[in-house]
């Protein structure tokens, strides 16, 4: 048998346990041991079926203390919506020929912003950017015309949320680096903004299992009471 690596035998806590927020966020960091800083990542399963339109759960949140990455924005836009966007901090700004370098291929950023009046150009990259959750959509204020305020929010830690099909949604919700209570205000953010947007579709229980866990670390499940406190 395959001796473990000495980090995974130092692994400690009880998996099968269901715990607070606060003692599974210590659990999360003091397992997360590697040499460098691991994302905070969070599952949330959903008594839902996404392939029924009225039980789809989609939206947007912003973390109170960030994500702890750098998030790269990519705005389609011209003219003075443009400028807006290179005021507030966007990475790439442009309006036909970015669509045209995405179509061939450029993908170097984590997030898409459009103007409205650029939605014409921006349904070539459905193909592309629709199978990496990348499309933008108004639902989730990637479609806006307030593009400066959508920038930095995305900079500032807001991240969008959806459900697969299995209907478990999945989310960076922070760095080990970050404090405990700023992990779990995150968290408490997300299940918020996840009971919002409970679909009228939805029947039964709605926030049925939570499990954190650290880029290398294993998972510690998450006691549905006690997210919303």
């Amino acid at each position: 048998m395959p001796k473990q690596a000495k980090r995974i035998q130092a692994r400690t806590g009880d998996r099968m346990a269901t715990h607070t927020i606060e003692a599974a966020v210590q659990l999360v960091k003091a397992n997360a041991t590697a040499k460098f800083d691991e994302s905070i990542e969070i599952a949330v399963n959903l008594g839902v079926d996404p392939r029924h339109a009225d039980q789809q759960v989609r939206g947007v949140v912003n973390l109170p203390s960030g994500t702890g990455r750098d998030v790269r924005v990519c705005v389609i836009a011209k003219d003075a919506k443009a400028a807006e966007a290179e005021a507030a901090g966007a990475d790439i700004v442009g309006a036909e020929e970015l669509v045209e370098r995405i179509q061939g291929g450029f993908m170097d950023f984590d997030r898409v912003i459009a103007t409205p009046d650029m939605m014409a150009l921006v349904g070539r990259l459905g193909k592309v950017l629709g199978p990496r959750g990348l499309m933008p959509n108004p639902r989730v204020g990637t479609v806006t015309p307030n593009v400066g305020q959508a920038v930095k929010d995305a900079k500032g830690g807001a991240i969008e949320f959806r459900t697969e099909k299995t209907g478990i949604i999945h989310a960076g919700i922070g760095k080990a680096s970050f404090t405990d209570d700023a992990i779990a205000a995150n968290i408490k953010a997300l299940v918020d903004a996840l009971n919002k947007a409970k679909p009228s579709g939805a029947k039964g229980t709605y926030i049925k299992k939570i499990s954190l866990s650290s880029t290398m670390g294993p998972g510690f499940r998450v006691e549905t009471s006690s997210n919303a406190g």
